[in-house]
């Protein structure tokens, strides 16, 4: 326990001491992404694997897996960049969440749009240079194994040819699974996956199936990740 608490006071200094960080993140983004940080390691041994294959400039598509409500904040936690997170316009009703949840990058997203707006949403994050978590799968896992992707990704890559760097998280579903389970304190890594860039050739041939195919590629990147022994 001793030693975990050093790590910890340890990431919190690096968290404080880093200013280049402040130069991207606003004040409150900041707060939560150092409270983010400390909550995963302190109590559920929060570790990034390959955290140097991420890009931290320009636009890039975050492509993870979605296992639990844990997976935005703890992604978000392991890059040095805020990034940009999609998410039911519902949540920002109350007074307090539609204050805050904008000011941590969330776009809110329109249910009765469909997918449309949620895909509009990304294309103009992208656009603007920034970066953007998204979940291929599109929802929770219920019993913590990999969904097949659905198309909306492949399309955004398709209109933007943002660069995807795939991510795996391993343990959210055992702290926090889909459909009211218990929490627990379960350890969680998140391991990062090679760049993936993709150009015009990858347009073709073009067909019914390209934005299909192009999100299979991205999950099939996102399935071949594995923790590595310590």
């Amino acid at each position: 326990m001793i030693g975990r608490f050093k790590k910890l006071t340890h990431s919190l200094a690096q968290s404080l001491t880093d200013f280049s960080l402040t130069d991207f993140m606003n004040p409150y983004y900041w707060t939560v992404y150092t409270l983010s940080k400390l909550v995963s390691r302190l109590f559920f041994r929060f570790r990034v694997l390959h955290q140097e294959r991420l890009i931290q400039e320009g636009p890039v598509l975050l492509a993870m897996n979605h296992q639990s409500y844990f997976d935005p904040p703890f992604a978000g936690s392991a890059c040095n960049r805020d990034i940009y997170y999609l998410a039911r316009k519902s949540l920002l009703k109350g007074k307090f969440f539609g204050w805050l949840l904008p000011k941590l990058n969330v776009i809110p997203v329109d249910q009765e749009g469909g997918d449309r707006s949620a895909l509009k949403a990304l294309i103009r994050i992208l656009r603007a240079g920034n970066c953007a978590l998204v979940f291929p799968e599109g929802s929770r896992t219920i019993d913590g194994s990999l969904q097949p992707a659905l198309p909306g990704v492949g399309f955004v890559i398709a209109k933007t040819l943002a660069p995807v760097v795939p991510m795996r998280i391993f343990g959210a579903h055992e702290a926090l699974p889909r459909g009211g389970g218990k929490l627990r304190f379960h350890p969680l890594t998140i391991v990062i996956g090679e760049q993936i860039y993709f150009s015009e050739a990858d347009l073709q041939p073009a067909g019914k199936d390209l934005y299909q195919r192009l999100s299979d590629r991205v999950m099939n990147a996102i399935g071949a990740l594995e923790v590595e022994p310590k």
